[in-house]
């Protein structure tokens, strides 16, 4: 069956390049971006998919009153296989990141660019390569008349910008019977221009704002006041300690450590001559998955009371962000094992199952039991002006995902 679907994917290039463009033309932002969510940009996905000859989707619409239609569309189109117990998921997002600032965009971010093998505009990598790679594959099927061995099924969902509330994180909850226990997982968001990453973990996020209180005062009478500037560098010195505290080492990330970052931090006083009472900066932690992000809370309080009772100021914290790691995909799933033959098939090189230091929606599948695969061959440029993607690996990267499918 592959001899007739890889023949035809390879001959693809003039669709790529027609999906993108239209894809590209509807800037679909969310309200968080300032846009009115994904609802036009779905239809006219649903319009294309109905002239490739493909089933209606099946909407899955996640309330937003924010939006003008009222909701968020998430659409899963199922191409049967002869197995029609499991499928094989695709699963890639509808919305964009807004262009930002248009004078260092050399074309227009909103209307679509080719250049040789690239093709350019706001969203044609985030995460429209995902999108048409998943089309390419329904579309070799129904061009050839090839059933495969198990059903086909692409999801394209809403809200992944702005933390999927209304994307894979709803759907996921409230799919209604569309996943099954064995059913394969693929999130074609993330990877290298090597094609070599296949991400299974991903460590814990926690950001925390730090407000150190002291006393302001003029600088040449110190002792009028408490210095909040000399109490926060105290503190700050103190937070690489925690790789003391927490100093497991996990080879499938890196780094393999936990990473614990001071980094943000906000302005003080205008004026030289005046000593601050009030200092705000920020960690990053970046925290292997065994540990529990409390304890990590727990043992930076630990630091900040020592600094109190030093220097004799307050500190008060404040978590930005905070998300303890999913389940790993284990590396002998099927899926794993599955996107790996099929890299070495296409692309060659040493594919092997990575964890990352960041999050991704692969995330609300794995807590819920469902291995999941974040792989694609990128050019590593999201959210960037200029933003590329390749054509020959938009097609590559279907390939791919035929082999996966009918290994």
């Amino acid at each position: 069956m592959l001899d007739a679907l890889l023949p035809y994917l390879e001959n693809e290039r003039d669709a790529v390049i027609d999906l993108q463009r239209e894809l590209t033309a509807i800037p679909a932002l969310g309200p968080d971006n300032g846009g009115p969510g994904e609802r036009e940009k779905a239809d006219r996905l649903t319009a294309l998919l109905a002239g490739l000859g493909f089933p209606a989707p099946r909407e899955i619409n996640a309330p937003d009153p924010r939006v003008p239609c009222g909701h968020r569309p998430n659409l899963a189109v199922v191409l049967p296989g002869a197995d029609t117990s499991r499928t094989f998921w695709v699963i890639s997002h509808l919305d964009i990141v807004p262009p930002g600032d248009r004078s260092l965009w050399r074309t227009d971010p909103y209307q679509l660019a080719v250049d040789g093998d690239l093709v350019y505009g706001r969203g044609v990598e985030d995460n429209q390569q995902a999108v048409v790679s998943s089309i390419l594959l329904g579309k070799a099927l129904v061009a050839t008349a090839t059933t495969p061995p198990i059903n086909y099924g692409m999801l394209f969902v809403a809200d992944e910008e702005t933390g999927s509330k209304f994307g894979l994180d709803y759907v996921a909850a409230n799919h209604g019977g569309l996943f099954g226990p064995d059913d394969l997982f693929l999130v074609p968001d993330f990877g290298l221009p090597t094609s070599e990453m296949v991400e299974v973990a991903e460590k814990s996020m926690l950001w925390l704002k730090i407000i150190v209180t002291g006393r302001q005062c003029h600088a040449s009478t110190p002792e009028d006041g408490i210095n909040s500037l000399s109490a926060a560098a105290l503190f700050i010195l103190k937070i690489h300690k925690l790789h003391d505290r927490f100093p497991a080492r996990n080879p499938l990330f890196h780094p393999a450590n936990s990473t614990f970052e001071p980094t943000k931090k906000e302005a003080n006083v205008d004026n030289i001559n005046t000593i601050p009472g009030r200092d705000v900066f920020y960690v990053d932690c970046r925290v292997l998955p065994e540990y529990s992000l409390d304890e990590v809370v727990a043992a930076i309080r630990e630091f900040g009371k020592e600094v109190e009772s030093i220097c004799g100021v307050t500190i008060d914290y404040e978590v930005v962000q905070k998300e303890q790691a999913a389940p790993a995909t284990p590396e002998d799933a099927p899926i794993v094992g599955r996107v790996m033959a099929g890299i070495k098939a296409v692309y060659g090189g040493n594919p092997r199952p990575m964890g990352i230091g960041g999050g991704t929606v692969a995330a609300y599948l794995r807590r819920r039991g469902y291995p999941a695969v974040v792989w694609a061959t990128l050019e590593h440029n999201a959210h960037q002006p200029n933003e590329r993607s390749s054509i020959a690996k938009t097609i590559g990267d279907a390939k791919v995902m035929a082999r996966v499918l009918f290994e």
